[in-house]
């Protein structure tokens, strides 16, 4: 029996618009993470816990690579993504439970 394999690249944010992007293996996992600020460094640092944006990755070297991708966009770029997919800046994070 073949089990897939699930990996996320995601986007949290701050109130104020302040953006983390990380990837994981189990997003309601990490987002909750965030959410109860045990992530240290940057994310807890400023407050990012809203999920604004993420996407969904069968093998971890194609999260890895997208990760480090986004990583290098501009904010501008970035935000641009966030708003194609998620205009108002939503928490989805219900939408993944």
């Amino acid at each position: 029996m073949f089990i897939e394999k699930q990996y996320f690249v995601y986007i949290v944010a701050s109130n104020s618009g302040t953006i983390y992007i990380g990837v994981t293996n189990n997003l309601f996992r990490r987002i909750s993470e965030h959410k109860e600020g045990k992530i240290k460094g940057f994310s807890k640092k400023y407050s990012c816990h809203k999920l604004v944006y993420y996407e969904n990755y069968g093998l971890v070297s194609a999260a890895i690579y997208r990760e480090k991708q986004l990583k290098k966009w501009s904010r501008i770029k970035k935000q641009v993504l966030i708003k194609s997919l998620n205009p108002t800046w939503l928490d989805l994070f219900d939408d993944i439970l």
